[in-house]
């Protein structure tokens, strides 16, 4: 990878620092350059060395994660990776991070838990690498207006029970790094009545549910984090729990969604090459893939597969997206029809129902 990837790690917590500082150094192709107790500390530190990845806390004294995340984005924008342990009803500030530019969310490490440290380096690690390979990109992320995310936009009511019941065709995306946004972008614009959506966007289980009723919020379908057993319905997007693998099983004339525990795969849990392969060997030419922004080889193969079912696959195009692993990936090995920005699948999206 050339030079190591210079990090600033920006967290009150010194017992905090110190891991993250152990854990990013056991890497070969990062060091951390200096660390900072909160926001005003971290400035000085920039002025004087600039960092190639910011990781940061969003609960600190002085000035609050989200504060400074905006400020940097519009004075002085650098990849950031927010490492937080919000949870529950208040991870909706992480996905509000995201929102802002960060350009990848990650839960705190659980020092008590020693069998999952080597987990979570490894999510660690990608996240801050992914967020180093963004580099010029930042200025492609769609940011909103204050104005236009403050305000409330009136949405019809959507009731998940009076869904149409399930057609024969299904839409499976994938995405990793810069996926929110895109994600956000693509079901926002699409017919409302379209066949079942089933994402895996690589991210924390602790933020699924909030990145999916933000998405609920915004868009005419109706967006769910998937459960184990939910029968698929048109007009209906369920988006991956970050603790488990989503799988697709057919129940007699239905799909229901599956999802289980397991090791990583390609380092993902969710995998999108797990959800895409379990498509793949079910529903065959009823189906559209399309692979996103995102760093590494997950969801490739199992695009793949999709096409030599006879499924539509599309990849995202390297001008629009925040890092251009995962769709090069599948582009590489054959496995995709079309090549897009955001603009041109949800045109694509439109027309296969």
């Amino acid at each position: 990878m050339g030079d190591k990837i210079k990090v600033l790690v920006v967290d009150d917590s010194a017992i905090v620092r110190s891991a993250l500082t152990d854990i990013l150094d056991s890497d070969p192709n990062i060091t951390v350059l200096d660390t900072a107790a909160d926001p005003y500390e971290a400035v000085k530190k920039i002025s004087k060395q600039v960092p190639d990845v910011i990781t940061l806390d969003l609960e600190m004294p002085r000035m609050n994660g989200l504060v400074f995340l905006k400020k940097l984005m519009d004075q002085h924008p650098l990849p950031v990776v927010v490492i937080s342990s919000i949870t529950g009803d208040r991870s909706d500030l992480a996905i509000r991070a995201l929102e802002l530019g960060a350009i990848n969310i990650i839960t705190k490490p659980r020092l008590n838990f020693a069998r999952n440290l080597d987990e979570y380096r490894i999510k660690i690690c990608d996240a801050v690498k992914a967020a180093a390979m963004s580099g010029d990109s930042l200025k492609k992320i769609n940011r909103k207006k204050k104005a236009e995310s403050d305000s409330i936009v009136s949405q019809p009511q959507k009731d998940l029970f009076n869904a149409s019941s399930n057609g024969s065709k299904l839409i499976l995306i994938g995405a990793s790094t810069g996926g929110t946004e895109v994600i956000s972008t693509i079901l926002k614009s699409v017919r409302n009545n379209l066949p079942p959506i089933l994402i895996v966007q690589h991210m924390p289980g602790e933020f699924t549910s909030a990145f999916a009723n933000r998405l609920n919020q915004e868009s005419s379908l109706i967006v769910k984090e998937a459960e184990d057993g939910d029968v698929l319905k048109n007009g209906c997007v369920y988006i991956a729990n970050g603790f488990y693998h989503l799988l697709v099983k057919s129940a007699g004339s239905q799909y229901k969604c599956k999802i289980e525990p397991g090791e990583l795969v390609n380092r993902h849990r969710p995998s999108v090459d797990v959800l895409f392969n379990s498509v793949a060997e079910i529903a065959g030419k009823n189906v559209m893939g399309i692979i996103l922004t995102g760093m590494g080889k997950d969801g490739a193969n199992g695009m793949l597969q999709l096409k030599n079912k006879g499924a539509v696959c599309i990849a995202q195009d390297e001008t629009s997206s925040i890092v251009f692993g995962m769709p090069k990936e599948a582009i590489n090995l054959d496995a995709v029809d079309f090549i897009g920005n955001p603009s041109e699948i949800i045109d694509w999206i439109n027309k296969f129902a």
